[in-house]
């Protein structure tokens, strides 16, 4: 039997080592479509490694963004960078590195976020993840922008205990560089 297991670390606790091959896995599942602002966007929170037999096999982070609803902001935990090589997918790695950003989410954030590439879809449905159905935008340099072409893509999870969004009111996400979603 290969030992599996989930390491759970901050970026700050990853060397440069480890960035290298989570980019390459990264690299390797999205066949070469994975910018460096995409990978920008994955660094900064807590990362989920699954190692089996002592390789990387699976990854995912999760890191603060804020969403404006209702004028309020929401402290959110935005997923990122999943990923699960080629080799080993559906054999239910995706699923424990969710479920390990789904706890980290559940302690440290008012609601989790993400955008869902249609490979992954299936996944995200599956833990409960849910197509946000109202409007979607950022708030840009210049100001507030809406975004009607991303609506559809994001998914949110609200961990129990907490107020789910209002469909009625958009969603404001914060300004970043490459995609915003």
């Amino acid at each position: 039997m290969t030992d599996t297991r989930t390491h759970l670390a901050h970026t700050s606790q990853l060397g440069p080592d480890t960035l290298k091959e989570v980019r390459a896995l990264l690299d390797a599942a999205f066949d070469g479509d994975f910018s460096d602002e995409d990978f920008e966007h994955g660094l900064g929170g807590m990362h989920a490694l699954l190692y089996e037999g002592g390789e990387l096999v699976a990854h995912g982070s999760v890191v603060q963004r804020r969403i404006v609803h209702r004028g309020r902001a929401l402290r959110t935990g935005y997923v990122e960078a999943v990923a699960v090589r080629g080799d080993r997918r559906r054999q239910g790695h995706g699923g424990r590195v969710m479920a390990a950003l789904e706890d980290v989410i559940a302690r440290a954030y008012v609601l989790g976020a993400l955008s869902a590439s249609d490979d992954g879809e299936l996944l995200y449905r599956s833990r409960g993840w849910a197509v946000w159905g109202g409007r979607i935008g950022t708030l840009g340099p210049q100001g507030p922008v809406r975004l009607p072409e991303e609506e559809g893509d994001a998914y949110l999870w609200v961990p129990d205990g907490m107020a789910v969004p209002d469909p009625a009111e958009p969603l404001w996400f914060d300004w970043r560089n490459g995609d915003v979603l």
